[in-house]
């Protein structure tokens, strides 16, 4: 069996973070989820403990699902955070969104975010991106072994 993929997610709609949960369960890739609903907690799951061979430690995250626009500290805050430090340079970032702002397109990936998602209006056309960005992560992205 493969091993779990550890998830982190930082979402402040709840609607988005449960249809964005439900879609993960549905992957053959075993993957537990940690959901935050503030940048101030992303980061607090982050960086609380940098040791994670600590049994009492937080997870290492092997996908970063981020939210843009949150409560305390927004997104790219903590993109900036995680991209500042060597501990999480090899795990992917991927932003959520409902901005399609050029600005905001363009600092994420001057922030080096592997990538940058305008969450669709429609829950459907959602749950399908939050599906195939699951699969990708999960199944078809290879990497260095944590």
């Amino acid at each position: 069996m493969d091993e779990t993929k550890v998830i982190l997610l930082a979402e402040d709609d709840l609607d988005h973070a449960e249809l964005l949960m439900r879609s993960f369960k549905d992957h053959r890739v075993p993957n537990r989820i940690y959901h935050v609903d503030d940048g101030e907690r992303a980061l607090e799951y982050l960086f609380r403990r940098g040791d994670y061979s600590d049994p009492q430690a937080s997870p290492r995250p092997h996908l970063i699902l981020l939210d843009l626009k949150m409560p305390k500290i927004d997104g790219m805050e903590v993109l900036q955070s995680i991209r500042g430090s060597e501990d999480f340079a090899d795990v992917p970032v991927v932003m959520l969104s409902s901005s399609d702002s050029e600005p905001d397109v363009e600092q994420a990936y001057g922030l080096h975010v592997n990538s940058y998602l305008v969450k669709p209006l429609d829950f459907g056309k959602f749950a399908q991106l939050m599906d195939d960005v699951g699969y990708y992560w999960l199944n078809w992205n290879y990497r260095p072994k944590l």
